[in-house]
């Protein structure tokens, strides 16, 4: 008796959610633009009432990523990535009635929802988590190194009323690779009563490089936007939940898309249905471009520090690779890597850091480390690091003289992107806040696209030679 075949990484992003249409054969789902729909008598109708609620392309894009994100069960789409970062904060405070982490108990005492979040957290969380989630009344938010913590301190971080344990992985902008593994060890050892659920943006990775799921989290946070759309023209936000989960968390953020109404538009979900589909190629392509402009700017003298877990001089490279798909390992088995080797290396998820070590120069691109996504952090070499305005004016003039790296915010398209976190993305972070992350005027973040890698590099080392140039 033959077993069921079971879909790999790339015919899923093919073909989940993109059945022909029964009506006209169209192997790509038409564009529904209906905000009603026809009920044949009261409640009964072919799954829809109200576009708000449900729509066939918003159904169709979500059962696609739900078959992309390994482990997940239920996929739900916002309008974007901070409305799905509402949404997932907002659940911490919603009564366990309504789907959501707030017990009686709670209630009864006028007790706050508690956020525990990764320190080093795009602006845009920040902002929310620690301004916005406040003036609601019942959340509260505060924020950890987890690796500086060490098992202990995440533990005693946790307290009786915290609801979610916040991750980003890789961070942004520091790159930093949590513990995800230790902190679910830790989180199963709590009493089941008041265990919090464990959120892990997968933005920089996107299900092609890492899958959070499988690692311990319970949700995963995209914003759609990025990676998995592609290219740059949709904005969008996703929830993925763990399977076997249960009900009530799907009950909640289900609850919080209708009545908030923060939903995706049919046509960005179509072309991030569509975008999605060459999600496998593109992803590898700027994993294997950011690897080798890692390696080459870790051996430029005007560059003080690179940062890219993929790197196999990365204190993080051991996480990085302990935390790579099934898929990504496929293919890189098929490019030359060690996979075996590779897999030797894994399982430090949970363990100490290793020091940074020297770098033995670029030779051979599989002995430098993996490709990781596209996404770079430098800091450029300053002479005087107290200096800001001399420091900003460097990376000014690195920055707006790039060529084929355009000078924007986001990440994740086809095209190359650069940006100084430092007055950009991160601007909102107190500056003392800031400075001690490490988000200072010398950081660039680096989207490296998927153009010729002869060319970015070639791009970047002549804005160097101009943003150095004496007199």
């Amino acid at each position: 008796m033959s077993t069921l075949h079971s879909d790999n990484f790339a015919t899923n992003a093919i073909h989940s959610g993109s059945a022909a249409d029964a009506n006209t054969g169209a192997v790509i789902p038409p564009i529904s633009l209906s905000t009603t729909y026809k009920q044949e008598s009261i409640g009964i109708h072919k799954g829809f009432e109200y576009s708000r609620s449900a729509n066939p392309n918003r159904n169709d894009f979500e059962t696609l990523l739900t078959s992309l994100e390994a482990g997940s069960e239920e996929t739900i789409a916002f309008s974007s990535g901070s409305a799905a970062t509402a949404a997932a904060a907002q659940w911490a405070s919603l009564s366990e009635d309504e789907g959501g982490a707030r017990t009686v108990e709670d209630i009864a005492q006028g007790r706050k929802s508690h956020i525990l979040s990764i320190n080093d957290v795009y602006g845009g969380t920040y902002r929310y988590l620690a301004r916005v989630a406040k003036s609601t009344g019942n959340l509260e938010a505060s924020f950890l190194d987890f690796d500086k913590a060490g098992k202990d301190g995440i533990r005693e971080a946790i307290k009786e009323n915290t609801k979610v344990i916040w991750i980003e992985s890789p961070t942004n902008p520091m790159l930093i690779l949590p513990p995800i593994t230790l902190i679910s060890d830790i989180v199963a050892s709590l009493p089941e009563t008041r265990r919090p659920i464990i959120l892990v943006d997968n933005t920089f990775l996107s299900p092609y490089f890492s899958n959070p799921l499988t690692l311990g989290a319970d949700v995963c946070l995209h914003s759609i936007s990025k990676y998995i759309n592609g290219h740059s023209d949709v904005i969008m936000g996703a929830l993925s939940i763990r399977r076997g989960l249960g009900y009530k968390l799907s009950q909640g953020l289900r609850f919080l898309q209708n009545s908030s109404g923060g939903i995706p538009s049919p046509f960005d979900c179509y072309l991030a249905s569509r975008g999605a589909k060459t999600l496998p190629l593109r992803a590898l392509k700027h994993g294997l471009n950011a690897l080798e402009v890692a390696a080459a700017l870790s051996q430029d003298s005007r560059i003080a520090k690179v940062s890219y877990p993929g790197l196999a001089s990365s204190p993080y490279y051991e996480r990085a690779v302990g935390s790579l798909s099934k898929q990504a390992k496929k293919d890189l088995a098929k490019l030359g890597w060690d996979v075996e080797a590779l897999d030797a290396k894994a399982g430090v998820i949970n363990g100490v850091l290793q020091p940074e070590r020297s770098h033995s120069g670029v030779g051979a691109l599989h002995k430098q480390g993996i490709p990781f996504s596209g996404m770079i952090s430098i800091r450029l070499r300053s002479h005087n690091p107290s200096d800001t305005e001399a420091n900003h004016a460097v990376t000014d003039k690195f920055l707006t003289s790039l060529r084929l790296f355009s000078l924007a915010e986001s990440l994740g398209g086809v095209e190359s992107l650069a940006e100084a976190p430092w007055k950009m993305t991160h601007g909102s972070i107190p500056e003392a806040q800031r400075l001690e992350l490490g988000i200072d005027p010398c950081l660039v973040r680096l989207s490296v696209g998927i153009e010729d890698v002869d060319d970015l590099l070639a791009d970047i080392r002549q804005a160097l030679e101009v943003a150095y140039a004496k007199g």
